[in-house]
């Protein structure tokens, strides 16, 4: 009957200017396509370079090697005898747009630009393309010769069109258009497109994995149709992890999707639709049939070419799946795991190394790397002969078969606990127990010797000895104390990366892994250069909270009792000195603030986006069952002032994998300043002073419950005296406080000139703002000129002449008329 069809959509691993390897997986997941009986294999954004270029897609050469690359995929016999599209970027007339490309047997059917670009978030993409903004219109895009001399085109068409062949019709979204508000896929389907292909470039945040989902099943449960979603995996050069997601959408379900945290480089998966099921669909909700009747045309290219066949009767079709999101442990426990495998196998290094204290961070991360393992096991054993080829390189043996994460942890995993004088028993067991269960080649050493000569040259040179704070020092002696031991950390830990696989007998070197949280980087609770300094950092998004629970997770789901002691032991960077072996220092006791007020301090400034004093303004009422007002705005001081003064540490910051919404990343996430006032002036006074409004009006309530309060016979007493809160005399009668209530201020008597122009001064937000202390009895003369010149000249108030006098310029409407839409078709001859 020739109704149903087959169509593939894929998540791939790609790297960012890897043009051979990328093509490689492209080519991979057609030939899977076509074994699966597809007709149609679409790919995510940008797969041809890779999506995260950045100012590499400004080089001409990457537009070349794209081009190169669609001319190799032209002519290659696996791509015959189906319709593909495939990611690059364009330039049109001398602009660079984010663009699909559609091909079928040697010829390009269109060239479809990114109608809306995404610039939040880690995204830039306005830094490189220009969004097309000539909706449901095409051009001529001429082709380079390169590629003229394959398809024998000239021109191909350029803009935003769908496919029509001879049994449906395609159209296109690029992922963040599925995102807007003015997503395209509703005209497109009113207007008959029944198989909607996004192409995407969409990256995991903790928490957010339903959104995918929630927007395709969106999507298509509105107004009917098809929906193929494909999107990058892994790590392709960059702080951000692509979780893959691909999925097919059917009337509303979801009914193909690909395996979330997956070590697979190349994954399709394929769905067989019913278009009459799509059409039946759309039949039934008759006021979308009204809009359909009534759209606007989209230029349409003609194609004589067919998705189905007549003999479809057999093909079973696809059902509706169900679709499982991680839980945010879960992403915890995977998708830093695939960061690292990807980051390690591209990295051409043998292995990690890292600084292990026993607490919850460093614990967290050689987590993450144990998972790493249990998932390269397990991919292995599924047959994944890429997994299989990358780990025989990494560990220098062409024979190995990892079968055991423990084994394996053990060849590519390091660790080193570093002690001091003020490091504790507790701590050095846990970190050894821990090493042990996961099977990390484990170092303990000691680090006094160093520590005592770099304090040695100090005090050679100066002739001071610098003393802890509990032994008599200032507070400046003790920090720099804590630090040295720090930063020396830091310098040792290197050069076991770089000797610890000599001494194993084998090539190479080792990556050094950090351990700092997002919330001590918040807060700049960390040592600059110190063991948080180091290659990658696969934790650095996520709080410590979230942290505690994934290692409560991690706990069960990979049999490693050690994590209840590490949980259970309170976080403490152990560099200051014992008390008879006794922590006397913990984290929450330096910082001044709890992890849990950190996260909220994070998200109220960066999520929503909060200066001190609106943050102050949320948390009053917020925590108003736990802290007065004063006590609000003490805290949100504090958080602002050790922000400010440690920012400049996020610029030295170690790359880390991104999955927190308030990250403090000032790299790719988080532009802000480096070099702050700490002080922070003008927003604590205001602060400040809406501490003193509250407690004074606090004060006055308690008065007037008090008041009223009063017997009958109080009250009967004083019924003929005036009184001010119920004056008739609306001006004698009036106090401050009240006026302030009913948000006006009546003068007391008739008012002066100058009175007059201060009443036409625009109200400040802060009533209370002190104002000049120049006065004047005459008005400002602001000369002649019109109202900018007057404002250039700060006069905010308009001349005295002109005071209660309508505008009488007339406003006149200017008529626009719109050009007829001629419809756009073109027929391609294959």
């Amino acid at each position: 009957m020739g109704r149903k069809v087959v169509v593939a959509t894929c998540s791939l691993n790609q790297w960012a200017m890897d043009f051979q390897g990328n093509m490689d997986r492209i080519l991979d997941s057609i030939q899977q396509a076509k074994a699966a009986g597809a007709m149609y294999r679409s790919g995510p954004e940008l797969e041809i370079p890779g999506y995260s270029c950045a100012d590499h897609f400004y080089e001409s050469d990457t537009m070349l090697h794209s081009w190169e690359v669609v001319a190799e995929l032209l002519q290659h016999p696996l791509c015959v005898d189906i319709m593909i599209d495939v990611g690059l970027p364009v330039m049109h007339k001398n602009v660079t747009y984010n663009c699909r490309l559609v091909f079928l047997n040697r010829k390009i059917l269109l060239i479809r630009p990114k109608l809306i670009l995404c610039d939040d978030g880690n995204y830039r993409e306005t830094r490189w393309f220009t969004a097309w903004r000539k909706i449901r219109q095409v051009e001529d895009h001429y082709i380079p010769r390169i590629i003229s001399r394959i398809t024998g085109q000239i021109t191909v068409p350029f803009g935003d069109a769908v496919i029509a062949t001879r049994d449906t019709c395609i159209g296109y979204e690029i992922c963040e258009e599925l995102w807007n508000p003015e997503c395209s896929h509703i005209p497109m389907s009113l207007d008959g497109v029944e198989i909607i292909v996004n192409g995407s470039g969409s990256y995991t945040e903790i928490r957010k994995g339903y959104v995918c989902r929630d927007l395709v099943m969106s999507a298509t449960a509105r107004s009917g149709g098809c929906y193929l979603f494909a999107n990058h995996r892994g790590c392709d050069g960059d702080r951000v992890y692509f979780s893959g997601n691909a999925m097919i959408g059917l009337n509303g379900s979801i009914v193909a999707r690909t395996l979330p945290y997956s070590l697979q480089e190349v994954e399709i998966v394929t769905a067989t639709i019913d278009l009459e099921s799509v059409r039946s669909y759309r039949s039934l909700v008759r006021s979308r049939c009204l809009h359909g009747a009534q759209s606007q045309a989209y230029p349409r290219i003609q194609v004589n070419f067919a998705l189905s066949n007549d003999e479809d009767i057999f093909l079973p079709l696809s059902q509706p799946i169900e679709y499982t999101i991680p839980t945010p442990e879960e992403e915890i426990l995977y998708g830093p795991a695939c960061w690292l495998w990807d980051y390690l196998r591209r990295s051409g290094q043998g292995g990690f190394l890292l600084p292990l204290s026993g607490g919850v961070d460093s614990s967290s991360t050689a987590t993450i790397v144990y998972s790493m393992c249990h998932l390269v096991v397990q991919a292995v054993t599924n047959g994944e002969e890429k997994v299989l080829e990358d780990v025989r390189r990494i560990v220098s043996q062409s024979d190995y078969v990892p079968r055991d994460r423990r084994e394996l942890c053990g060849r590519l995993f390091h660790t080193v606990y570093m002690a001091t004088e003020n490091s504790s028993l507790e701590t050095k067991n846990r970190a050894k127990l821990l090493s042990q269960q996961i099977g990390s080649y484990h170092i303990p050493v000691t680090i006094d010797s160093i520590v005592s000569a770099a304090l040695g040259i100090f005090s050679a040179a100066t002739g001071l000895i610098p003393k802890f704070k509990v032994r008599g020092g200032t507070v400046r002696e003790n920090l720099a104390l804590q630090n040295v031991q720090a930063r020396l950390r830091m310098v040792l830990a290197y050069l076991f990366a770089q000797l610890v696989l000599w001494v194993r007998g084998r090539q190479g070197g080792l990556l050094v892994l950090g351990s700092a949280n997002v919330d001590e980087a918040l807060r700049g609770y960390m040592t600059k250069y110190d063991c948080s300094s180091a290659d990658i950092n696969p934790i650095g998004g996520f709080s410590k909270a979230d942290l505690k629970k994934f290692l409560a997770l991690a706990k069960e789901r990979l049999n490693l009792p050690v994590l209840g002691d590490i949980l259970g032991a309170p976080p403490t960077a152990e560099l200051e000195p014992l008390d008879e072996g006794t922590l006397v220092q913990t984290d929450e006791a330096d910082m001044g603030m709890t992890y849990a007020e950190l996260a909220t301090y994070g998200k109220l400034r960066k999520v929503e986006c909060c200066g001190p004093y609106s943050m102050f303004g949320k948390l009053i009422h917020m925590w108003s069952d736990r802290c007065s007002p004063s006590e609000v705005a003490e805290k949100v001081k504090l958080f602002f002032r050790y922000y400010s003064v440690n920012r400049h540490k996020m610029t030295i910051l170690t790359p880390a994998y991104h999955a927190e919404t308030y990250s403090p990343d000032d790299h790719r996430f988080d532009h802000r300043q480096f070099l702050y006032n700490y002080r922070w002036l003008w927003q604590f006074r205001a602060i400040d002073r809406a501490v003193e409004k509250l407690e004074t009006r606090n004060r006055d309530d308690q008065v007037e419950r008090s008041s009223s309060n009063r017997s009958t016979k109080d009250s009967q007493s004083s019924h003929t005296r005036p009184s001010s809160r119920s004056s008739s005399n609306s001006f004698s009668g009036s106090t401050g406080s009240e006026s302030q209530r009913r948000g006006v201020e009546v003068p007391p008597g008739p008012l002066t000139q100058t009175a007059r122009m201060e009443s036409f001064k625009p109200q400040c937000a802060l009533q209370d703002l002190p104002s000049s202390t120049h006065t004047t009895t005459e008005p400002m003369d602001c000369g002649p000129g019109n109202e900018m010149d007057r404002k250039r000249r700060g006069c905010l108030s308009p001349p005295l002449h002109t005071l209660g006098h309508s505008n009488q310029k007339s406003c006149h409407a200017v008529e626009l008329t719109l050009a007829p839409l001629q419809q756009h078709t073109t027929s391609v001859q294959m």
